[in-house]
C-alpha cells in the first residue's frame, strides 16, 4: 500500500521493518490501553487498510501479527505517527474484500481477547455511490433552496484587467463597514438551477462590500470548505475539490499559503477518497475527514430490498506530516438503521445514506464529535479508541430533549465550550420546522438534559435551507456567523439577534458553508494592469492582495521609460484610473502609509 502524503518533511523516527509475519520492536509492550483501528469487529472495512494502534510510543506497540481468511499472513512496516503516541502497520500488500482479518498482538485493546482481535473487509460495489435508481425531485428541490427553475439574478462581474475570473455577484443587504476580517465562500451551481454562460465557481473571499479580495477558478470538481486554518503555527487556506454526487462527494483537501502558493494536498487513507462535507484541521497537525463507503446489504429485515448500498459513513483522522491514518471510525455495526430518519429506499440496487455524517470536530475533552443528518444526532467518540459514548439528540439521545431543543437534518454540530452545542440546525428535507434555525444547546451531564438556549432565525427572510450550512463563532460574547447553505445567505448576527451583517450569491449558486475570518494575502504574482483609449482609462487589480490603499500609474513613452504619471484609491477588486494617455503604462499597488507592495507588468496602450 502505499501512504500518499506531500507534506512529509523527511524523516520518520524509529521506522521499524517487519519480518514473514510480525512486526516487533525491542521495548517491553505497554500495559496502557490502546485503541486499534479498524476497531475489533468492524464489518467494513478497506481492503487497502492499515492497522493503526494509538495510546503508546510505538516502541511499546510491541508485535503484530496480520492475517486474512483469504490472503493469507501479510508482512509490512510499522510506521511511527508524527505525535509519537501511536504507529500504524502498513501491509506490503491489501487485503482482500469479503475475508476476516485477524490481527494479533500483546496489547490491552477495547474489545480484543488478550489483544487479539478480528475485522472483515468489504469490496466497493461497482456501482459505487452512482445513483441508486430514481431521479431527484426537482419540485422538491425547488421548494428547499427557492432557486431551481428560477431566472439567474445580478450581474456578471466583468474585470478588464482579468477577463479570464469571472466569480458569481455577491449582493449585500446589510453591513457595518468597520466589521473586521473577510467573508469566506466557494460558489458552486445549484443542481439543477439556470446560471449565466460563463459563471465560474471556486474558492472566494469578498470584502464587507461584497466586492471580490480572492477568487479561484476551480476546474477539477466542485470546491466546498473553503476557510483559513492554522498549520504548523501558521495561517493557510484549505478547501475540498473533487467530485459531487447528489450529497456526497469524492476527493481531496487543497492547502495554500498566504501568498496562494500550493502547499499540499491531503488524501484520505486506506484507499478512501475524501468527502467534501469537512475539512478540520486540528492543532495537532491532523484533518478531521469523512469517507462515504458504499457497502452491499440485504435490506430485506428493514422492509426494503434484497439487493442495496448502504453508505458507511466512516470517519478518519489524518496524521498530515506522514498520511497515515491515526484513528477511524465506522457507523455500520455501530449506528443502527432503526436509528435513521431517512426512508428505506426503492427501486433497483438503491443507495441508502442512513446516517449522512456532514461534521467532524474535537470537543474541549478531546473527544470526537460527529454530526449524523438523517439521525437528527450527534455523536460523541473516543478519540483513542473510537467507542461511542454519547448520542445528543434523535432516537437514542443520551440527553432529554427539553422543549424546542430536539433539531432535524442538521449540519455543523460544535461543542465551543464544555456544555454548550452550536448546530446548524436545517429543520427540512422534508420540511420540520417553517425556518432553519442556528441553534445552542445546555447540556446538563447530572440530569441529562438539553435546553435550548438560543435559536436564531434569519431575518426578515426565516429561510428554510434544505441542505448545507454552518454556524461559526466569532468571539466569546456570542457574535456569530451562519451560512444558510442551499438558500445563497450568509449573515452576521450580534449577540442581542441584531443583524450585522448580510448577503447572497446570486441566484443559480450556493455555497456549502460560510465563514469570516481575519486574512492578510500578500500574492507572490504580481499586479495586473489594463487600458483602453490609447491609456486614458486605466484599470488595476490584484487578485488576493488585501492591503491595497491606492494604486499609482506609471506611464511613459518606451516600457523602459516609466515615471509616476497619477493615483487613485482603490475602489474594489478592479480599480478604474483616468490618466493623460500614454504610449505604456504600468500600475503599483500602494499601502495605507504609501509604501509599493507590488507593480505589475508594463502593457503597450497601442
Amino acid at each position: 500500500m502505499r501512504t500518499r502524503s506531500r507534506f512529509a518533511l523527511g524523516g520518520l523516527a524509529a521506522v521499524a521493518a517487519c519480518g514473514a509475519m510480525a512486526c516487533s520492536a525491542a521495548a517491553q509492550t505497554t500495559a496502557a490501553t490502546v485503541g486499534a483501528f479498524p476497531m475489533p469487529g468492524v464489518q467494513s472495512a478497506s481492503p487497502e487498510t492499515q492497522i493503526s494502534l494509538r495510546g503508546a510510543p510505538p516502541a511499546q506497540l510491541g508485535g503484530v501479527t496480520v492475517s486474512g481468511s483469504e490472503s493469507g499472513n501479510h508482512t509490512g512496516t510499522l510506521r511511527p505517527h508524527s505525535d509519537g503516541n501511536g504507529a500504524s502497520f502498513v501491509l506490503d500488500k491489501p487485503l482482500r474484500g469479503g475475508e476476516t482479518v485477524s490481527v494479533k498482538t500483546d496489547l490491552t485493546i477495547p474489545g480484543a481477547r488478550n489483544g487479539d482481535y478480528t475485522f472483515k473487509t468489504v469490496s466497493r460495489p461497482r456501482k459505487g455511490l452512482g445513483s441508486g435508481g430514481g431521479k431527484p425531485n426537482l419540485q422538491l428541490l425547488q421548494e428547499l433552496t427557492g432557486q431551481v427553475g428560477t431566472p439567474p439574478r445580478g450581474s456578471l462581474p466583468r474585470f478588464r484587467s482579468r477577463p479570464d475570473l469571472r466569480p458569481p455577484e455577491v449582493q449585500v443587504f446589510h453591513t457595518q463597514a468597520d466589521t473586521p476580517g473577510f467573508v469566506f465562500i466557494a460558489p458552486k451551481k445549484v443542481f439543477g438551477a439556470k446560471t449565466r454562460a460563463g459563471l465560474q465557481s471556486g474558492p472566494m473571499i469578498v470584502d464587507n462590500a461584497g466586492q471580490p479580495v480572492w477568487f479561484a477558478q476551480n476546474d477539477a470538481g466542485n470546491v466546498t470548505d473553503f476557510r483559513v486554518q492554522q498549520l504548523d503555527g501558521r495561517p493557510v487556506l484549505t478547501w475540498w475539490q473533487g467530485r459531487a454526487v447528489l450529497g456526497t462527494g469524492e476527493g481531496v483537501v487543497q492547502v495554500v499559503d498566504s501568498s496562494y502558493r500550493p502547499v499540499g494536498t491531503i488524501h484520505g487513507g486506506n484507499g478512501y477518497n475524501l468527502d467534501f462535507h469537512e475539512t478540520t484541521i486540528t492543532p495537532q497537525g491532523t484533518l478531521l475527514g469523512i469517507v462515504y463507503n458504499p457497502v452491499r446489504k440485504d435490506l430485506r429485515f428493514v422492509g426494503g430490498p434484497k439487493e442495496a448500498r448502504v453508505i458507511d459513513s466512516v470517519i478518519q483522522e489524518i496524521d498530515i506530516k506522514t498520511g497515515l491514518v491515526m484513528w477511524e471510525w465506522h457507523s455500520l455495526g455501530t449506528i443502527g438503521l432503526g436509528e435513521s430518519h431517512a426512508p428505506i429506499p426503492g427501486g433497483a440496487d438503491p443507495l441508502y445514506d442512513y446516517v449522512h455524517a456532514n461534521s467532524v470536530n474535537v470537543t474541549p475533552d478531546g473527544k470526537i464529535l460527529v454530526s449524523g443528518r438523517e439521525l437528527w444526532a450527534g455523536v460523541e467518540l473516543d478519540r483513542t479508541t473510537g467507542q461511542l459514548e454519547a448520542r445528543i439528540g434523535g432516537k437514542k439521545s443520551t440527553y432529554r430533549m427539553v422543549g424546542a431543543a430536539q433539531f432535524a437534518y442538521q449540519h455543523d454540530i460544535q461543542m465551543p465550550v464544555p456544555g454548550v452545542v452550536r448546530i446548524f440546525d436545517n429543520e427540512a428535507a422534508p420540511r420540520v420546522r417553517s425556518a432553519s434555525r442556528a441553534l445552542f444547546l445546555a447540556l446538563d451531564d447530572s440530569a441529562k438534559t438539553a435546553t435550548l438556549t438560543r435559536a436564531q432565525v434569519h431575518k426578515p427572510n426565516t429561510l428554510l435551507a434544505g441542505t448545507q450550512g454552518n454556524v461559526q463563532g466569532l468571539d466569546d460574547a456570542g457574535n456569530i456567523f451562519v451560512g444558510w447553505g442551499s438558500q445563497g445567505y450568509f449573515t452576521q448576527f450580534a449577540p442581542d439577534g441584531t443583524t450585522i451583517f448580510d448577503a447572497r450569491i446570486a441566484r443559480g449558486q450556493d455555497t456549502y458553508r460560510a465563514y469570516r475570518f481575519p486574512w492578510v494575502g500578500t500574492p507572490a504574482a504580481q499586479p495586473s494592469v489594463a487600458s483602453t483609449s490609447a491609456g486614458r482609462n486605466v484599470y488595476a487589480s490584484w487578485n488576493g492582495a488585501t492591503q491595497v490603499a491606492s494604486w499609482q500609474v506609471l506611464a511613459g513613452a518606451t516600457a523602459d521609460a516609466l515615471a509616476p504619471a497619477t493615483s487613485a484609491p482603490r475602489t474594489g477588486f478592479e480599480t478604474r484610473i483616468r490618466t493623460d494617455g500614454a504610449a505604456f503604462v504600468a500600475v503599483q499597488a500602494l499601502d495605507a502609509a504609501g509604501a509599493v507592495l507590488g507593480t505589475s507588468k508594463a502593457i503597450s496602450t497601442g
